[in-house]
């Protein structure tokens, strides 16, 4: 059972004892900040590959990565948080590592602190972070960052993060999926003018239809905005009459292509009416009989057999239902073809080859990678020519991680039959990623012949050389926080004015 030794105590000690867990959390985490620390000491210490593509930085990423079973990104960003605690802000580190701040109140004093450059300003605002934070007790995080804010602002205003962060965080994200109604949120921030003009645009498609449209204008609005995004000028009716004007194509299901790993019982489904309109809250006027507006709504029969069907690259669940839809409407069902006992004799896969790898892996297998499988390199375990083009040899890769495996001593993989990978590490750590596929329809077979061992050990990286960034992370960083203090520049000038006689 998930319990402690607490049924007998009375409710302060219960309160004491959520105290004292979340201070030794605050010290576990303080401790892992500066393992991370020290790990970035160890591996970033020098300049020498500060040009590469993926340089000591991103390799010490992977490596957070990897352990902590964390994205990349976030990974980097501990190692910032490490940088900020270890170098930059010394007292404000010493009460993490004590427990008496939070790992969240120290993640924000480092974000909010990042563009302070003076030595002396940073020293003063640590001193007086330090001595304030203890003392702040529970707070939002819009108040946080304002207690933060006071300090900076004293010591060094052009430091400050302005308001025009809003405008420059634009973006249109994916975010939570509902697996059984096979729908994902959407959430972003846009210009008013374009938030206007996509609203109208939406509208007019909305009510683009005949009245016999089943769906709600909400759920119009929403298809809409998939028509857009297939490049459709309109919406198609969903009325189902072969007369209605409005019913040709919109192109949401044929005009862009999205691969849709499916069994092959999904493909027997038939369209759910239900997932359109308000069955569940059927229309009830004045002249509705009482019994019928009282009775219970109806609830439609299942449409299939339970089965799985996911979208290639991001995961998600397509429900059955919703497969049938989009066939009917026009997509093409095609089934993926087993690739052959025999190697291929070029570098490059076939295009059959190639879509059967990446619609086993479906993400990058580094660990914690979740690129997805489209926008990875195809990549030859054991290098080509010294390692085949056969499926039990290739595996997907994003970018960054190719390089990493190419490029830095340390990083190896090898690859079992079904498409396993068993990563090392340059600390020696063994890590094992297996194909999205086999995760989510364990029962697809991948497995292909097991591959004889390389007559040699193929040199590394023979004859390639690594792609090199046009700025190193350092001048890059430098460059960032030139242009956000430039930001404050005219509020600066404002601030230290002499006072009007």
């Amino acid at each position: 059972m998930f319990d402690i030794d607490l049924v007998s105590a009375d409710d302060g000690a219960v309160v004491n004892a959520i105290e004292e867990w979340a201070a030794s959390e605050a010290k576990a985490a303080a401790r892992r900040i500066a393992a991370i620390g020290e790990l970035v000491r160890r591996r970033c210490s020098d300049d020498e590959r500060a040009h590469w593509a993926c340089d000591s930085w991103d390799a010490a990423a992977a490596e957070v990565s990897a352990a902590l079973g964390i994205p990349h990104g976030r990974a980097s960003g501990e190692m910032h948080l490490s940088q900020a605690m270890r170098h930059r802000l010394p007292q404000v580190g010493s009460l993490f590592l004590a427990g008496r701040l939070s790992y969240q109140v120290c993640r924000a004093i480092s974000w909010r602190t990042m563009f302070v450059e003076d030595a002396e300003a940073l020293r003063l605002i640590d001193t007086a972070l330090a001595q304030a934070a203890v003392i702040w007790g529970p707070m939002s995080d819009y108040k946080l960052g304002q207690a933060i804010d006071v300090w900076i602002d004293r010591y060094d205003p052009g430091a400050l993060r302005r308001t025009r962060a809003s405008a420059r965080s634009r973006d249109v994200k994916l975010g939570s999926r509902d697996e059984e109604a096979g729908t994902t949120a959407l959430t972003g921030r846009l210009y008013s003018t374009d938030a206007t003009l996509l609203d109208r645009r939406l509208t007019q498609l909305a009510h683009g239809v005949c009245e016999d449209d089943p769906r709600s204008i909400a759920q119009r609005r929403a298809d809409a905005l998939g028509a857009l995004a297939a490049g459709a000028d309109r919406l198609a009716c969903a009325c189902g009459s072969p007369e209605c004007g409005s019913a040709d194509d919109d192109g949401r299901a044929s005009s862009v292509v999205i691969h849709v790993l499916a069994e092959a019982e999904s493909l027997e489904a038939i369209p759910d009416p239900a997932m359109s309109g308000d069955v569940e809250s059927p229309r009830v006027t004045r002249d509705t009989p009482l019994v019928e507006a009282l009775a219970p709504s109806p609830r439609p029969a299942p449409t299939a057999s339970p089965s799985t069907s996911i979208i290639a690259g991001r995961g998600g669940i397509v429900p059955p239902a919703l497969l049938a839809q989009l066939i009917r409407s026009g997509a093409k069902v095609r089934h993926v073809r087993r690739p052959g006992d025999e190697p291929e004799p070029g570098y490059r896969p076939s295009a059959g080859l190639d879509e059967f790898v990446r619609l086993r892996d479906l993400t990058c297998r580094f660990p914690n990678c979740d690129v997805p499988a489209e926008f990875c390199d195809v990549d030859h375990t054991v290098p080509w020519p010294w390692g085949p083009t056969h499926a039990s040899n290739l595996s997907c890769k994003c970018r960054k991680h190719h390089l990493l495996k190419t490029f830095w001593e340390g990083w190896s993989d090898r690859q079992l039959p079904d498409g396993t990978l068993i990563w090392t590490s340059p600390a020696g750590m063994r890590y094992v990623t297996h194909p999205g596929s086999r995760l989510l329809i364990p029962q697809w077979d991948t497995a292909t012949i097991e591959l004889p061992k390389p007559m040699s050990d193929p040199p590394r990286a023979a004859g390639l050389m690594m792609p090199t960034r046009r700025r190193t992370r350092a001048a890059q960083r430098a460059l960032t926080v030139r242009r956000e203090r430039a930001l404050n520049d005219s509020y600066v000038a404002h601030r230290n004015a002499p006072a009007p006689f």
